[in-house]
Parts: C-alpha cells; sequence; structure tokens
C-alpha cells in the first residue's frame, strides 16, 4: 500500500503567514502539521508516500527532503494548478499504480491515526473506504449516507443534509478510483470532485464502506483552527525540561521545555510547549501555549497562542492570548494604555503596540 499526501493548496484562509510559509510546515505543538500526517503513514506501516505539491510549496521538500527522518521513502508529484481532490488522485496514477492507497488532505489531523482505518481496508477489502465525522455543520461538507455497513449515496456540500456525516480529511482506494475519475466531469467550480468520483463507484455497484471516526478530527485551514488543534495536541505532550529552570520561577502541569532555553522568574502553566534555546524572562506563559525555538519573551504574558520561532515579545503591559505569530515576529510595547491584544502576524512582521 501507498499513501499520498496533498500539500499543493495555498492556503488563502491562513494569509498573510502562507505568503511565505506553507500552510502544511505551521506547527502545532511545535510541530509543523504535514509531520503529524508522515508520523501516522509511518505508524500504519506505509513507507512509500508521494507529495503532492504546487510550485510555492518548496519549503515543503527544504523541511521533509526523502523522507528517512521518518523511515520513509518521499516522492514529490508536481501538480500544477490544483483542480479539486479527484484532480490530485490523477496527477498522482503513475506513483500509486496498481496498489491500492491512502489519500490524506495535508493540512488535517486525526487523533487516531490510520492504523484502524488501513486494516478494516485489508480485512475488508473494499473497492473505497471512505473517512466519516459527524459534524455540526454538514452543509458544509460532503456528505454520506449509509445503509447496512455500505455508503450508498454521496453528495458535495448540499443545502439540506439528508445525514451529519461529513467525509473529511482521508481516503483509501483501490485502482477503480481512476476509472471513475476518467468519468466525472467538471463542477459548477470548475473541480474534479471526489464526492463525484466516489458517487461513481456507488452507481457502478463497487464496494465503498464507511470509516467513522472514534476520536477527533481538525482541518487546520483557519487560524482560529490552528488555535484549537494546538490545544488538542498539547492536551497528550509528554512532559519534560531539557533547559534550565531559575530559582525564582514555577512550573506547573504538563511542560515541555528544549534544550538551551532559560526560564528566569517566570511562571509557566502548561499544557505548554517551548522550544530549544528560547529566553523567557520576568513573563508568565499560560496553558495551551506554544512557542517555537529561539523566542525571547519578557516582561509579557502570553497564552492559548502559538509563536513560531524566532520571535521576540518585549514589555506588553496585557495579556497577548489566542493569537497565531509567524517567524521572526517582534511585538513590544510602546507609552500608551490598550485593553487587549489579539494578532495574526506573517513572518517578518513588526509591531508596536500602545
Amino acid at each position: 500500500m501507498k499513501a499520498i499526501v496533498l500539500c499543493a493548496g495555498l492556503g488563502k484562509r491562513l494569509r498573510p503567514l502562507t505568503w511565505s510559509t506553507s500552510k502544511h510546515l505551521i506547527p502545532v505543538a511545535n510541530k509543523p502539521i504535514l509531520f503529524y500526517a508522515l508520523e501516522m503513514m509511518r505508524d500504519a506501516g506505509i513507507n512509500e508516500v508521494g507529495l503532492i505539491i504546487g510550485e510555492k510549496n518548496e519549503d515543503i521538500k527544504d523541511a521533509v527532503r526523502d523522507g528517512s527522518q521518518w523511515g520513509l521513502k518521499i516522492t514529490y508529484i508536481f501538480q500544477k494548478d490544483p483542480k479539486g481532490l479527484a484532480h490530485a488522485a490523477k496527477v498522482a496514477q503513475r506513483f500509486v499504480g496498481k496498489s491500492p492507497f491512502v489519500m490524506y488532505l495535508g493540512d488535517n489531523l486525526l487523533k487516531e491515526g490510520l492504523t484502524g482505518f488501513v486494516n478494516s481496508f485489508n480485512q475488508n477489502k473494499p473497492n473505497a473506504l471512505i473517512l466519516l465525522y459527524h459534524v455540526d455543520n454538514p452543509s458544509q461538507f460532503g456528505i454520506a449516507e449509509l445503509n447496512e455497513g455500505r455508503i450508498t449515496r454521496v453528495m458535495e456540500k448540499p443545502e439540506n443534509p439528508p445525514t451529519d456525516l461529513a467525509i473529511v480529511g482521508a481516503y483509501l482506494f483501490d485502482k477503480n478510483i481512476f476509472t471513475a475519475i476518467d468519468n466525472i466531469k467538471p463542477s459548477k467550480r470548475n473541480e474534479l470532485e471526489i464526492t463525484d468520483a466516489i458517487q461513481y463507484l456507488i452507481e457502478k455497484d463497487y464496494v465503498v464502506q464507511p470509516h467513522i471516526v472514534q476520536e477527533w478530527w481538525k482541518d487546520t485551514g483557519r487560524p482560529e483552527e490552528i488555535l484549537e488543534a494546538n490545544r488538542f495536541m498539547l492536551d497528550h505532550i509528554e512532559p519534560g525540561i531539557k533547559g534550565s529552570i531559575g530559582e525564582n520561577s514555577k512550573i506547573t502541569g504538563n511542560v515541555f521545555i528544549g534544550e538551551g532555553t532559560e526560564i528566569i522568574n517566570s511562571d509557566i502553566c502548561g499544557p505548554t510547549a517551548i522550544g530549544e534555546n528560547c529566553k523567557i524572562v520576568d513573563s508568565f506563559i499560560g496553558y495551551y501555549t506554544s512557542i517555537g525555538s529561539n523566542t525571547v519573551i519578557k516582561n509579557s504574558k502570553v497564552e492559548q497562542s502559538v509563536i513560531m520561532e524566532n520571535g521576540t515579545i518585549l514589555n506588553l503591559k496585557n495579556r497577548v492570548s489566542n493569537s497565531l505569530l509567524g517567524r521572526n515576529v517582534l511585538l513590544k510595547s510602546s507609552q500608551e494604555k490598550s485593553t487587549e491584544y489579539r494578532f495574526v502576524l506573517a513572518d517578518n512582521s513588526f509591531a508596536e503596540i500602545p
């Protein structure tokens, strides 16, 4: 079995962050989102992975390289003009060959991983196994109807959804999906919809089965979803103190602190992850905060935020909360008063806070 991971999207809903960083490399609990997907492939016994990238995803190549750090063999597949999920699968057909394959959206997080998903496919041998998740807003998703253990109909973002079972970020197909893709037409938005290809399989009496997510699934396409995913992942962080903690500092809850980091006269409240070679001085770092490596925070309060590497936060009178800061961001206080801060700042940004 092989896998393809879709990474060619432009991340428009995360701009300006994604002008300089692929959305799949934004960190959650101090680890790029894409890395969680690659770990899931490895843990499910898949060792050949095709990463589908576009012309603005060279940073993914730099981060993932040949995949050997996960024990994977990575093949990069170029998708010049993304035109839907089925189009992405078609672009990868030569890589996949006749093997069954997982198709996974590279900006998704799945708590339970893919091992049970893959095992179910290997045991039951359907033509397609579709990951489903109960959602509160089904009209915003592709939706599936079930009958006696099979999917009987799928539809893309219906106005009046018949169920709350959304088709989410993982699919498992055999080679027949390519026949289906060859027999569908572009949708109204000029994309080849994977739901149309799945519906073709259903109508031609191929076996299409559901696999319902038992824990949680999260799409990370918006800033608020990044912050929520960060909270989910930090809830399961393994604590560890590899840096130095000053005598007047206090650590409570599950906290990970990387090598070379100094905590001086500061309180750290977990779950929190702090990277390597950071310096936290006279500050409070609250729960559900991830701080990237080489970041300096002095005389400030930060909580429920994602701070990417090489950041600097200085002398802020009010708390930074529910914020997503890119790399090399500088925040510092000016002399005037303010009441609250909330930020989504791109790489190399500068802000002076009154």
